[in-house]
């Protein structure tokens, strides 16, 4: 009876166990890659009226270096299963914090992009969002020398919060 039992309950989880299966990421994207194989990033214009020169290009390859080294999908020009495609619309400081004689003590400083994603293979994920990441620095500092390094940190928010948005979907 012992030996039937064990028999027993060894085919039940070995039934189990073939039955269901868990899908682990550790890279923190949720793409089905029998379905979806490529994607396609196009150059997001800069479309705000304050304009750092290098951010752009910073935006861009970043955003698309953020994708091939987090996922298995190739990058395309055209046709891609995957498209994330938009525009920076605004890059703007603005005083934040007011010191106790009433001179600006801090500065934020904002970046925000409009994306349009679109799932070639699935298109009830598609959608259309803004983005915004803000870095603070003193106002005893000037922008200049502290711009790109905020600049950098705001970038490589941005490309989180869109890689997270499009394929990681949480």
């Amino acid at each position: 009876m012992t030996r039937a039992w064990f028999v027993g309950l060894l085919l039940s989880c070995a039934a189990i166990l073939t039955a269901c299966s868990v899908h682990y990421s550790f890279n923190g994207s949720n793409i089905d890659y029998s379905v979806i194989k490529t994607i396609q990033i196009a150059d997001f214009p800069i479309r705000s009226s304050y304009v750092w020169g290098p951010m752009g290009p910073l935006f861009n390859n970043q955003l698309r270096d953020h994708y091939a080294n987090h996922t298995k999908l190739i990058q395309v020009k055209r046709n891609g299963d995957l498209k994330v495609e938009g525009e920076i619309t605004q890059y703007q400081q603005r005083n934040k914090g007011v010191s106790s004689e009433g001179y600006s003590a801090q500065t934020e400083l904002s970046m925000t992009v409009n994306v349009r994603f679109t799932n070639n293979k699935k298109h009830e994920e598609d959608f259309e969002k803004q983005f915004t990441a803000t870095a603070t620095y003193e106002t005893t500092q000037s922008l200049s020398s502290v711009q790109e390094e905020l600049v950098t940190q705001m970038v490589k928010e941005l490309c989180d919060q869109i890689f997270n948005a499009t394929v990681a979907q949480w």
